[in-house]
């Protein structure tokens, strides 16, 4: 099988894409990166010179380039958006751009190479917020940032061209992914390395936010078996948690041998949904359940950044890191 990764130097993709070479001797990789500022070679550094994997530099809005590959691949694992809540509200324009039309370039791509199915990454973010209960697969997605309407119109352009031209889909709606890798603009990598720079952990509005926090290498293992399984339809993919910000961040203080004095509440986000929450069931069904807990991840996690100043020192930036 021979797979177009899109996204595949970035956070979650660059996990995935040494999941699936490590796991199956014989899946073959073409990585469709543009190299944004999530977006890095050191992710895939290791894996320069194997065989079974290429990297090519361009744009999903580059429709002769997707086309191009995905006649010389099997199937697409769409990984690659703008993905940052906070960049999305300053930025609305470019997360439409790349999270929905550059979506359907890449549908319309695979129809054309005669793909059997498409693999979409998307986020439990597409439901909006709720005060109590989970939502599941089949509840409407309420949006509420120019981040998640993006995803969620990416996610209808998907169900468009199931519909309309029978390209079979699968998507993933993953609650929060932490873990090594991820760019420091994100809560919990950002909260980790202000500390090692002996800056405050900045907290919006009084904290009482709730996520669930699933540890990277779960979110991948999970799609690896939907893959291999040719599951189609949407599937929830979290640890049925739900953790308050401030708790997190705590947490990271007690791991990093700091005090509550670290903690910095600033003013709230806009439109700050208050609580994600997804039902896994479906997913659970077929056997996947996360198997890193939240303490070892947040230890591994800040383990991690603790001895790779070298990967994120560059990265901070102007929102507070």
């Amino acid at each position: 099988m021979k797979l177009l990764v899109t996204g595949g130097c970035g956070f979650i993709g660059s996990h995935f894409v040494h999941l699936a070479l490590q796991k199956d001797p014989d899946v073959e990789i073409v990585n469709l990166d543009k190299l944004t500022y999530a977006g890095r070679l050191e992710n895939v550094s290791d894996l320069k010179g194997n065989a079974r994997y290429k990297f090519v530099k361009g744009d999903i809005l580059d429709r002769e380039l997707v086309k191009r590959l995905a006649k010389e691949t099997d199937e697409i694992v769409h990984f690659a958006a703008e993905t940052h809540v906070d960049r999305s509200i300053m930025q609305a324009g470019e997360f439409a751009m790349t999270d929905v039309l550059g979506t359907q370039a890449l549908l319309e791509a695979a129809l054309g190479a005669g793909h059997e199915r498409f693999f979409h990454i998307s986020t439990d973010e597409v439901y909006g917020s709720r005060k109590e209960g989970f939502f599941k697969e089949e509840d409407a997605m309420q949006p509420n940032s120019p981040y998640s309407a993006s995803k969620a119109g990416a996610e209808m352009m998907v169900r468009a061209y199931e519909k309309t031209y029978g390209l079979k889909a699968s998507v993933t709606r993953s609650s929060n992914n932490y873990g090594p890798n991820q760019h420091p603009e994100k809560f919990i990598p950002r909260a980790i390395t202000n500390l090692i720079r002996g800056k405050k952990v900045p907290i919006y509005g009084n904290g009482k936010n709730v996520r669930d926090w699933l540890f990277v290498l779960d979110n991948c293992e999970a799609i690896y078996m939907l893959l291999k399984g040719k599951h189609d339809g949407v599937y929830n993919v979290g640890a049925r948690g739900g953790e308050e910000n401030v708790k997190i961040a705590r947490d990271i203080l007690g791991i990093m041998g700091k005090g509550e004095e670290c903690l910095e509440y600033v003013e709230d986000r806009k439109g700050h949904d208050w609580r994600y929450a997804i039902d896994t069931g479906k997913i659970n069904a077929l056997g996947w359940k996360p198997k890193v807990k939240l303490e070892e991840g947040l230890k591994r996690t800040a383990e991690w950044y603790l001895v790779n100043a070298q990967w994120w020192a560059p990265l901070v930036d102007d929102y507070g890191n």
